[in-house]
């Protein structure tokens, strides 16, 4: 069935990669990079069905060659650091033919970012194993009118909340610094020249993609549909699976199992159940609300139970409870309601429902630990990053501003990783002085105590099941008792199977 997969990453100099090895790699060809002079061969790469590059207006048309367009991009960024490219990774839908899935790929791209700007190098890779994806990489610079690069970023003046210009304040003298010429300096910060890198245009290319699959999977007749939301945000209850990383991924693929790929093996189990148990719980409910009471006279309303007995002491036809056809039903229904200490239907209706509520206190208790664990590894990742930079930030911050931008180029990707690990402590409210060791003992407590969890989970799906069944059963039986004599069709005694 279609799935959701729409990843969006960069390709940045600064860790080491080349948006020509990358896009040689995607592509399955042969590139030479002429800022570094590696070659990149990758011509005996499988699995490569379609592959293009498409151009927005002021791009030059020469750029339509792969070797071209990205040892150009190579060239115009010169910074050690220098973001390169912007990666997409979409899941194809399985239900649509090849060609239909290019055209579905290329109408996106174009709508998305050719229209915006951006030149789109697509690579349609399917090795026929039931997962067919593209990817698509984009150029992260503007083009100007002339069809020469465009810049990303430009310094500005920062201004504070009422719209003045923020000085630059020498701490010693605490007044405002002056340039060589005795010019009065002002904060500056840089501003992009566009809003590709948005946390919300991001979001809007995930949105797009899914409306682009199910439109065209409508358009061909097919039921399935996409979310580009989270199951979160669409109000499902399901555990999401723990990232993989390249490494576990590719010691899965030669068979080697990991222990990430353990938990997201208990996690698919764990969300298959859970939509099972979703749907049964659904279907109890509404029984619960509809449930019909069984037949009896106004006067004298027997048990559940009493009728039940009734039909099991019966030695003939006539009796006034023989006409049950299912007896052996007959037995575990009374059976459970004598081993539960029930007599009526009300009390049965309130055991189904008390199931339930354990069912649902355990969901949320499962819920709560996958949840902090993963907040967990995140803070662990995170504070490693924080503390492993620490020391080159400190220095950096205690530099003279002159001496700063030298400091900034030699240990840029250290103190961009620092700077971004401190925001994520800051928008949490997580002071600097936690200590990742207490994380880790907690994360371990966590995973220790999960395993209690899941153990009462597993318990109590027996019980589930066992107390749906009995709804069920207990239910054909009022029916049956419900149904005119004249319905009934006579049985011989006996169990029946």
């Amino acid at each position: 069935m279609a799935i959701y997969h729409c990843s969006i990453k960069i390709i940045s100099r600064g860790k080491g990669r080349s948006a020509v090895a990358a896009a040689a790699y995607r592509a399955g060809e042969k590139i030479i990079n002429e800022y570094d002079g590696r070659v990149s061969d990758y011509t005996k790469k499988g699995g490569i069905v379609y592959k293009e590059i498409l151009l927005p207006d002021n791009a030059p048309e020469e750029y339509s060659d792969r070797a071209v367009l990205w040892n150009a991009v190579e060239k115009i960024e010169k910074a050690a650091n220098s973001q390169l490219a912007r990666e997409i990774e979409i899941a194809l839908p399985v239900e649509l033919s090849r060609e239909q899935n290019i055209s579905l790929v290329r109408e996106y791209v174009k709508n998305s970012f050719v229209n915006l700007g951006m030149c789109a190098d697509v690579c349609v890779h399917d090795k026929k194993d039931g997962n067919p994806h593209a990817h698509i990489m984009l150029t992260m610079r503007p083009f100007n009118a002339d069809k020469t690069w465009g810049i990303k970023e430009r310094k500005d003046y920062a201004f504070d909340e009422n719209g003045n210009r923020i000085p630059v304040i020498d701490e010693t003298t605490g007044l405002q610094k002056l340039d060589g010429r005795n010019r009065k300096q002002w904060k500056r910060v840089y501003v992009q020249a566009n809003d590709w890198n948005d946390q919300a245009k991001a979001e809007e290319w995930r949105e797009a993609w899914a409306e682009s699959v199910n439109a065209i999977l409508e358009k061909h007749g097919h039921a399935e549909r996409i979310d580009h939301r989270s199951y979160e945000r669409q109000g499902i209850e399901q555990i999401p699976t723990v990232h993989m990383g390249v490494a576990a991924t590719q010691m899965e693929r030669r068979g080697i199992q990991t222990e990430r790929g353990n938990m997201n093996r208990i996690i698919a189990g764990i969300n298959r159940r859970l939509r099972q148990l979703w749907e049964q719980i659904k279907a109890l409910k509404d029984w619960l609300k509809d449930a019909v009471a069984p037949a009896v006279t106004p006067a004298a309303p027997p048990t559940l139970a009493s009728v039940l007995q009734g039909v099991l002491e019966s030695e003939g036809q006539d009796s006034r409870y023989g006409k049950i056809r299912n007896l052996d039903m007959a037995v575990r229904v009374l059976s459970f309601m004598k081993e539960n200490g029930i007599s009526k239907m009300s009390e049965l209706q309130d055991k189904v429902q008390e199931t339930v509520d354990k069912y649902s206190a355990t969901r949320d208790n499962l819920k709560y630990y996958d949840g902090r664990i993963k907040t967990l590894e995140t803070h662990i990742t995170q504070g490693a990053v924080y503390m492993k930079h620490k020391e080159i930030y400190a220095e950096y911050k205690s530099l003279k501003p002159r001496k700063q931008q030298k400091f900034y180029d030699a240990h840029s990707s250290a103190i961009i990783l620092f700077e971004s690990a401190q925001r994520y402590f800051k928008e949490r409210h997580i002071k600097p002085g936690f200590s990742v060791n207490d994380w880790k003992k907690e994360r371990a407590d966590l995973i220790n105590g999960r395993g209690k969890v899941y153990r009462e989970y597993t318990a109590l799906k027996g019980q589930f099941d066992n107390a749906y069944t009995i709804k069920r059963e207990a239910e054909q039986i009022v029916r049956e008792l419900n149904a005119p004599q004249q319905q009934r069709k006579p049985q011989s005694r006996g169990w029946s199977r």
